[in-house]
């Protein structure tokens, strides 16, 4: 039924819980699986102009962590025996990264976590489930946290 699923992650226990359930299925199915992470590589544009560190600190600091959320996911299919792709983009903003994601890969599902935030917590940290969920035309499988 689902040829190939798209597991967005993002290094949360979330995301995690999320690919262990896109594990489940592509077993069930035998779906091609393709893991991803969104870096933001202008995550300061319109802030201000003193950071911590710099645009190219940044995008190291961004680029290590997707390779670890990635890998970490890709450990996970991999002791399941399923094999899984993995790729990292650049989107100024995580849910079309997802969005443009599935269209690319032609995925027939995304299997995603959800953190759950409400309140002033999600207006300001938005969700990204949410924005997926509304901008897509895909099937979307949401795991909660």
């Amino acid at each position: 039924m689902f040829k190939t699923i798209l597991v967005p992650v993002d290094g949360s226990p979330t995301a995690l819980a999320a690919a262990r359930v896109a594990a489940d299925l592509a077993r069930v199915h035998g779906s091609r699986v393709v893991i991803a992470f969104v870096v933001d590589p202008y995550p300061f544009t319109g802030v201000g102009t003193d950071f911590a560190y710099g645009q190219s600190e940044y995008l190291s600091a961004a680029m290590a962590e997707a390779q670890m959320s990635v890998q970490a996911a890709k450990e996970l299919f991999d002791s399941a025996a399923i094999p899984a792709e993995t790729s990292i983009l650049e989107s100024h903003t995580p849910w079309r990264g997802v969005v443009q994601a599935a269209e690319s890969q032609g995925c027939d599902l995304i299997v995603m976590g959800s953190h759950g935030r409400s309140g002033l917590e999600k207006w300001v940290l938005g969700s990204v489930t949410q924005a997926v969920l509304a901008h897509t035309t895909r099937p979307v499988l949401v795991v909660r946290g």
